[in-house]
Parts: C-alpha cells; sequence; structure tokens
C-alpha cells in the first residue's frame, strides 16, 4: 500500500504462498516436522486473508451481541454516516464514504442486487469480494455508470440463463461473499442525499425477482467463534477456522497441488482440526510455521512496501490479476483489507518519512502539494490518519480524520498556490489548523485514496509527494 506502481495483467498458476512457482510436492508418508512447519508457513499466508475477513464478518452478520453487529445474511444494511475511531472492526476503514454492507450466502440460490440511479458527479460502487478476498466484480460509477439496474449474483454451483432484466450476471467462486457499497458524502450537509441513495440498494433472491416459488433452504450454517487479531497470529486454532471455510470455497484447478499439500498436515475442507490433542512437537512446528509467516511478511513489507517496490496495486484484485500470489494477498488484507483494485482506487501510503523513519505523532511532518500535483483523479482523494499498531482511526479534538478533496475550498493556500498539509499531534498553531491532519502521540501511518485514479496515477507520472520531517 505504498507508493504507486503500474501493475500489469498475469495469469494464475500454482505457486508457493511467497509467489515463487517452485512449489514442493505434498509429502507421500507422513510429514516430517519441518515439512509440517514448512506447509503450515504456506497455509497461513493462503489462509490469513480468509480467516480475518471471516473475523470481521462474524462480527457484521452473526454476532448480534457484537457491537459492530449490522444484521441478517442477504440483506443490505446501511450506515449512514462516516466511521469514526469508535469503528474497531475492520482496520484502514475509510471516513470519506459511508458503507452499505451486504454479507452474501449463494447456496440456496442467485441473488439478484440492484442500485438506484444515482447523480453524475457522485461516486458510488459496488465491491464485490469472495472469500479469498479477491475483488471479483464491481458495480457503480466507474464499472457500469450512474443509470442504476439489477445483476445477478450466482454462487459455483449455478447453472441457468440470464434472465430478463438482468443487466449482468456475476460469478463468485465461493459460496460466501461479500458486497461492500460505498456512496460518497460530498459534506456534512450531504448526509440525507446519501440515504436516499443507500435506500435504493436492494437486495432479492433470484426466486422472488421472478415471481416462482423459493427452491429448498440450504443447511443452517453453524458458525464457529473466530480468534481476535492477536490470537490469529499465534493460535493454531486459526486452521480449524481455515477448514471450516474451505468447504465454502470449491478447490480452483489452479490449488489442486496447493490443497493436496495442506491436506497432509489436516488442513481439509470442513474437517476437525485437533489441536488439543495434538502432539507437542508438533503443535511447535505448526506455531514456528506461522512465526515463519509472519517473518515473511515482515521482509515484503521492509523490502518492497516500505521501499515503494510493491504498492496496494499489487494486492488488490481478481484471482487472475494476483497470479495467486499469496503473499501479496497476506499483505494487503493486514495492512488494508477489501482495499479496492487499481482502476477502482489506489492508496499511496506512508509508513515512513522521506529519510525512512517510521511515523510519530510526536515529530512534526508536513505533506506539500506543488501547484498541479495535487492527486489525479475522476472522483475524488483523500489523505487519512490511523494510529499503530491498531490501525484505526484517530481521535481528535477537531474530529477531523482526513483531509480530501471536497475540503479543498477551506484549505489554506501557499504564496505560489500550492497546499501543505500538517501532520502532527500538536496544533501547529491557529492560522495553520485549517490544514492539519491531527496525528496520536506515537506511530501512525497515513493513507492516501485516489478514487478512479487517472492514467498519470496509474502509469507511475504522477506519484505522491514526500512525508517531510520538519524540526
Amino acid at each position: 500500500m505504498l507508493l504507486i506502481v503500474a501493475g500489469c495483467q498475469r495469469q494464475p498458476s500454482d505457486t508457493t504462498a511467497s509467489g515463487n512457482s517452485a512449489a514442493p510436492a505434498a509429502p507421500t508418508s507422513a510429514p516430517s516436522l519441518e515439512q509440517v512447519r514448512a506447509i503450515a508457513k504456506e497455509a497461513y499466508i493462503y489462509g490469513f486473508p480468509m480467516v480475518d475477513s471471516y473475523r470481521i464478518q462474524h462480527s457484521y452478520f452473526v454476532d448480534t451481541a457484537n457491537p459492530e453487529y449490522k444484521g441478517a445474511w442477504n440483506q443490505v444494511h446501511n450506515t449512514a454516516r462516516v466511521y469514526t475511531p469508535d469503528d474497531k472492526a475492520i482496520q484502514t476503514p475509510n471516513s470519506d464514504t459511508p458503507y452499505s454492507q451486504l454479507g452474501v450466502d449463494l447456496r440456496t440460490e442467485p441473488l439478484v442486487i440492484t442500485v438506484p440511479p444515482v447523480a453524475k458527479g457522485r461516486y458510488f460502487s459496488a465491491q464485490f469480494i469472495d472469500m479469498y478476498t479477491y475483488n471479483f466484480a464491481y458495480v457503480g460509477t466507474r464499472a457500469t455508470g450512474n443509470d442504476g439496474g439489477s445483476f445477478l449474483l450466482a454462487g459455483p454451483g449455478w447453472k441457468g440463463e440470464t434472465p430478463p432484466g438482468i443487466k449482468d450476471v456475476i460469478r463468485s467462486e465461493t459460496e460466501l461473499a461479500f458486497i461492500l457499497f460505498r456512496t460518497q458524502l460530498l459534506g456534512a450537509d450531504d448526509i440525507d442525499n446519501v440515504k436516499k441513495i443507500q435506500a435504493g440498494y436492494k437486495v432479492q433472491p433470484l426466486s422472488a425477482f421472478l415471481g416462482t416459488p423459493a427452491p429448498p433452504p440450504a443447511p443452517a450454517i453453524d458458525f464457529i467463534a473466530p480468534l481476535t487479531p492477536e490470537q490469529q497470529k499465534t493460535s493454531p486454532e486459526f486452521f480449524a477456522i481455515l477448514n471450516f471455510l474451505l468447504q465454502f470455497a470449491p478447490t480452483d484447478p489452479s490449488e489442486v497441488a496447493l490443497r493436496e499439500r495442506f491436506a497432509s498436515i489436516g488442513i481439509e475442507p470442513g474437517k476437525p482440526f485437533d489441536v488439543a490433542s495434538m502432539p507437542a512437537d508438533r503443535r511447535q512446528a505448526i506455531q514456528q510455521g506461522m512465526a515463519d509467516a509472519w517473518k515473511a511478511f515482515s521482509d515484503h513489507k521492509t523490502n518492497d512496501i516500505d521501499t515503494g517496490k510493491a504498492s496496494s496495486a499489487d494486492s488488490f484484485g481478481t484471482r487472475e490479476y494476483l497470479k495467486n500470489n499469496y503473499m501479496e494477498r497476506m499483505s494487503g488484507a493486514v495492512l488494508g483489507i477489501y482495499g479496492n483494485s487499481k482502476d477502482e482506487a489506489l492508496y499511496p501510503a506512508y509508513f515512513v518519512d522521506s529519510s525512512g523513519q517510521k511515523l510519530d505523532g510526536r515529530n512534526r511532518y508536513t505533506l506539500r502539494f506543488a501547484p498541479g500535483q495535487l492527486p489525479p483523479v475522476d472522483a475524488f482523494w483523500s489523505a487519512t490518519m490511523y494510529e499503530l499498531p491498531s490501525s484505526l482511526l484517530v481521535a481528535n479534538p477537531l474530529d477531523r480524520y482526513l483531509i480530501n478533496s471536497a475540503m479543498l475550498p477551506s484549505l489554506q493556500k501557499d504564496a505560489d498556490g500550492g497546499i501543505t498539509l500538517y501532520l502532527q499531534h500538536e496544533s501547529p498553531g491557529k492560522a495553520r489548523e485549517s490544514n492539519w491532519l491531527p496525528a496520536p502521540a506515537g506511530p501512525f501511518l497515513v493513507a492516501m485514496r485516489l478514487y478512479q485514479p487517472k492514467a498519470e496515477a496509474l502509469d507511475g507520472r504522477w506519484k505522491a509527494p514526500a512525508l517531510e520531517r520538519t524540526p
């Protein structure tokens, strides 16, 4: 999620979790502890986005006692406000576009998703995310326009013809999925307009859309309890959750050998993963594999993301685009789960300053856009502050969590017409507070968002300015 680099279209292949093509064969006999450790590392990198996504969706659609609970599956749930520091289920949320959420269960029959006409000049999108966290489709301003319409979403086993009144058929390779709607808020006094648009987001079973009898419902799912973010890092129960999730994710042809390797250490769809009765040395090997996965992620972040060699453009997209690069997929989930594909949005992010030092709000920083160098977008841009290590929004005296393009008229300009933003914990002084993005009194990161980036952002001609530490 750092500086913008151009992505390229890639084709799927069976790879190791690090993205290399030299994948080991599944053991032909009981795997050694060394093999258990290596496969656990690979399976963890592969499975982290799925398990972390399940943690979020369990809080949204399953756990009615959770403060983040939205409502039942196969219903649209609107949040008619932007996110604040009180929203803690999902890391690096945006605070530009009120969200609507739809947890999707496609086991019984397809769903028809309907979006209303939206006035030109207002951005909206529906991001279709499968259980792997691949972005497999979009509906909205960029992808389908603002005229509205109905779209059929079908699961992996559905066979049928496109019904009348359907603009397009969208296929999910997993039986459970997630649709995240974003509706642009054009100012504090615009929220009623957003609510009207959100009220037009509809979902119906295909049978209801057609007025035909409904098929027998699929069996109820006995959802298992998720792990906390911290438990996910070290507990072998991680793989029990992964086994639970894999039963809703048919094996892709490119991953047959991969799944065979996983099965050799007990990672199989719908099977129990009995940690309690596991020999101590095997449990230790699995935990070592998990630690190895986090070390691999740390190396990837230090060597590729923090240096600008890799970016959000590499971490989000379809299976075909990501080419089964599981480290990139894990990176996207860790640093900003449910991030958009690069054509929809880019996320230049700041983890370090221009000298390579980690960011801390007790220092003072500036982010300056020279004249004519504001982020080039067809929709809008923003820069949002997050505290670390939680990657959540930062409470502050101004209740300001971002600076975005809608705020440009209120920002103070430099003498040459450029714009300088001030990022620090303490106020930069009343004269500069219009351009102040408050930071925590400790570590932080800043994520820019470019919605509908223009060609010069996608191909690298425009680059995000450096974040400079000031005395």
